[in-house]
């Protein structure tokens, strides 16, 4: 899933006194002042009853439940961020549990920075190319906007932010970052190689590839995408879990499916020519998603969830990565995976042949026609294959780990600041109450969703160290290996069984 819509939403944060509030946000308030159990009016988006009620009773307990979000008030219609946050708290002296393998990245994500630091004046190099500023300052946060972003994709990766704080209150370094929230990573590796080229603008996003130099951080859509009504993670998980066991393996469709928006990206236009055209049948399903359509019909044909009826699930990237990836590896189908050029937090970790069968990019209808028959011709293999890649999703990207991830990112990444963060002149505080408050719709409703209602009750996992420079050499090594190994299986239309049991053998891959 990528970029769909050409407009942005404006999202403006408040400072002082806020908008007149909403109509509806006008009902909300009298009814959470009332202690009314049910709310009947219509969410603008969706427009469904039963999500108005999911929001009042929501709305209710988090106005008396610890605190966390206290009451949004209306009596001069201002809305600001509480005084009396808990700033920190004891939890147990450390954890024992390690962090997923794929945490190792975060160290090369920052090695960049490692020798020489990051100044206040290499910061604020990052401007040009941000599109927000986020600074933590003893457990409070403030942002600086400079420009609209796409949808709400600043709105939820900010509030995801938050939420973080209030899991770990007070456990979180100062910090002072900047933020872009485009498809495409910006920072390019090639322009700081020369000589006396200077220190790389530090800059978080949702992906880089080899040729940049941008932090991954978490995509926004761990805490719902509205505009598509994707659902919060830790719901639209368990979602997918269950759709997974409506269709056993065997029984379902035995071709590769994709179904998305086929004008972000050369490639996925590409794909589309992969369906079945007289005389060939490549053994694909390929489907657009016309999003404005889906939209005005209630996204009744966009549930995820229902999408795990076939046995083979392609991912293709857009215009760079996308955040469909974690929701088609947790379909139990045997992920068919287009050579991607970008990463998130887990792709680099992903492993061919035990998560996903690699498909060529340069000729995909011939590799995809290859994995199909290999696996309707190996069935146990390909189911292997296909729950190796949820279980690692189910085991290693619970929002937990999220927000593990996040804390340890961060906190690494202040560790390298040569300077004391301090508020921008032009910052302004955002705090739950504020941005869930200003919000409408399903916006409101996957904040209310995503909301953290308690401390954690643990410090987070144990950071694991950085890859030996020859050790990360050797696992990069075997993994063009495997994928060069499978080509060879096309060109020649015969895979060897013996030499696939050698090559997916757990333990080449720990990494």
């Amino acid at each position: 899933m990528s970029r769909h819509m050409s407009k942005p939403l404006n999202r403006s944060f408040p400072k002082g006194v806020s908008p007149a509030v909403s109509v509806f946000l006008g009902v909300l308030l009298v009814g959470t002042i009332l202690s009314l159990h049910w709310i009947t009016v219509p969410i603008l988006t969706g427009g469904s009853l039963r999500k108005a009620i999911l929001w009042a009773k929501v709305s209710e307990n988090l106005s008396t439940g610890n605190g966390f979000l206290q009451s949004c008030t209306n009596g001069n219609i201002i809305l600001t961020c509480p005084k009396n946050y808990t700033t920190n708290f004891e939890t147990e002296e450390s954890s024992v549990e390690a962090c997923p393998e794929y945490f190792r990245w975060i160290h090369e994500d920052l090695r960049p920075w490692k020798k020489m630091g990051i100044t206040r004046d290499v910061i604020e190099s990052s401007k040009p190319k941000a599109d927000f500023r986020l600074v933590v300052v003893k457990g409070i946060v403030y942002v600086e906007k400079y420009r609209r972003v796409f949808q709400t994709r600043d709105v939820f990766t900010i509030w995801g932010i938050l939420q973080l704080l209030k899991l770990y209150p007070g456990k979180l370094a100062d910090l002072d970052i900047m933020f872009a929230c485009d498809d495409m990573p910006l920072v390019q590796k090639s322009e700081y190689q020369r000589w006396k080229a200077g220190v790389p603008p530090p800059l978080f996003h949702y992906c880089k590839d080899d040729r940049t130099l941008d932090i991954v951080f978490p995509d926004w859509t761990f805490w719902g995408w509205p505009e598509v009504n994707v659902k919060p993670w830790v719901s639209l998980k368990k979602e997918l879990e269950e759709g997974n066991n409506m269709t056993a393996w065997i029984e379902r469709e035995p071709y590769a499916y994709w179904k998305g928006n086929t004008r972000t990206g050369i490639g996925r236009r590409d794909l589309f020519k992969c369906n079945p055209w007289h005389p060939h049948d490549w053994y694909a399903r390929i489907f657009h998603q016309d999003w404005a359509r889906e939209s005005k019909q209630g996204f009744k044909g966009s549930s995820l969830a229902s999408q795990c009826k076939h046995r083979y699930k392609i991912f293709i990237e857009g215009n760079s990565w996308s955040v469909s990836q974690k929701y088609i590896l947790a379909c139990d189908s045997m992920t068919l995976l287009v050579s991607p050029r970008y990463y998130d937090i887990i792709t680099r970790s992903l492993l061919p042949l035990t998560h996903y069968w690699p498909i060529r990019e340069n000729a995909k209808c011939k590799s995809l026609k290859f994995a199909v028959n290999w696996g309707n011709n190996h069935q146990e293999e390909a189911q292997k294959i296909g729950k190796a890649g949820t279980k690692f999703i189910q085991d290693n990207l619970k929002l937990s780990q999220v927000y593990e991830y996040m804390f340890h990112v961060l906190n690494e990444y202040a560790k390298l600041l040569r300077y004391q963060p301090t508020v921008p002149p032009d910052a302004v505080q955002v705090c739950s109450e504020t941005m869930a408050c200003h919000a409408d719709g399903l916006e409101k409703i996957f904040m209310m969703e995503s909301i953290v209602m308690a401390h954690a009750t643990r410090r987070p996992c144990t950071l694991p160290p950085s890859y030996d420079p020859s050790e990360l050499q050797s696992f990069l090594k075997r993994k063009n290996e495997l994928i060069k190994q499978v080509e060879v299986w096309e060109e020649t239309g015969n895979v060897v069984e013996e030499r696939l049991k050698n090559l997916t053998k757990t333990e080449s891959y720990r990494v």
